[in-house]
């Protein structure tokens, strides 16, 4: 039987950035180091295929430190999180280990360096994701206030108009995001921003490839979870750039084939913690049904890395970890 010919366009860069690698690599080397089990509070990254891989290792993803039991070592997500954590565990005397992404961080940083300016910090992002629990939960309750849309810079309330400064999220839509940010400096003409844009390289990178191949696709398929900002953030990306029958996948058994019936391109990208492997194994199930041609559109050439901390790589277990831009 003669198969229907389909052409695959894949986005580059797709998948993984430095953040996610370093954060599996801390659970899989501490896995090696100190044998099983490694708690992980919360999902290292957000990807089930990634956790249920460390999970078959000898991880324990839990959603709280008070379900990680003594003497054991606990590793913080690549989101990062709250003071209180990192005190919490240092309180219990537990030794952690702090995999959030250097690139967030960096936000952290920028954000208690505009408080101890005296400055209040609004902060674009999304409620109730773990990055922006963690960012809020670097300095005080009420310096950090919340918008996640251009509608609500209109009803922010803030301390002091003149004192303020902004910071993001890093895994938003970097168009959505610049017009908040518009917005922001027109009601507030003196409120600052970061050194550097927050929104992270590897969520730039893989939307300005979404943005090329959009226009060129019948379709396109996005690999991620339904808890991943940067994955969700492709799908709208596309929508907006010319494929509306763009959308989330968490890997080839969820695909409705019968619903890309007609579609002679299909685009296939990934987000930031989606592995390769699951784009593979996308392509070898659209090759059981079709006549598939590759092509590979590239925008960007990636060759980030992040060190691991030290407490990895030193031979020794020290009973503080080293922060996570080391």
């Amino acid at each position: 039987m003669t198969q229907t010919p389909l052409t695959i366009l894949l986005a580059a860069p797709r998948g993984f950035c430095a953040g996610v690698d370093r954060a599996i690599q801390i659970v899989e080397v501490a896995l090696e180091r100190f044998g099983a089990p490694v708690y992980v509070r919360h999902e290292i990254v957000h990807n089930r295929f990634v956790v249920q891989s460390l999970e078959a290792k000898g991880a324990i993803f839990v959603d709280e430190l008070d379900q990680v039991p003594d003497g054991v070592p606990v590793v913080f997500s690549a989101h990062g999180v709250p003071k209180s954590v990192p005190a919490a565990a240092e309180q219990r005397g537990l030794f952690y280990l702090d995999a959030t992404c250097p690139l967030v961080s960096k936000v952290h940083r920028e954000a208690e360096r505009h408080f101890n300016e005296g400055r209040q910090i609004v902060l674009i992002g999304h409620a109730g994701h773990p990055e922006v629990i963690g960012t809020m939960g670097q300095l005080p309750e009420g310096a950090v206030v919340l918008v996640e849309t251009v509608e609500d810079v209109a009803t922010v309330q803030v301390d002091d108009p003149e004192n303020l400064a902004y910071a993001t999220q890093t895994t938003l839509s970097v168009d959505e995001t610049a017009s908040i940010v518009a917005a922001l400096q027109a009601r507030f003409p003196s409120i600052g921003g970061p050194k550097k844009e927050d929104i992270c390289y590897a969520t730039t990178n893989r939307q300005q490839a979404v943005k090329a191949i959009a226009p060129k696709v019948d379709a396109l398929l996005v690999l991620g979870a339904p808890n991943s900002s940067n994955s969700k953030r492709l799908v709208e990306v596309a929508k907006i750039h010319g494929c509306q029958r763009a959308q989330l996948v968490q890997r080839a058994a969820d695909i409705d084939w019968s619903a890309l019936d007609g579609v002679a391109t299909l685009g296939i990208t990934a987000g930031a913690s989606a592995p390769e492997v699951l784009v593979e194994e996308v392509m070898e199930a659209a090759r059981a049904r079709y006549a598939v041609t590759v092509e590979e559109l590239r925008t960007a050439f990636e060759d980030i890395t992040f060190k691991l901390p030290k407490q990895l790589l030193d031979g020794g277990a020290p009973s503080r970890p080293v922060p996570a831009d080391a």
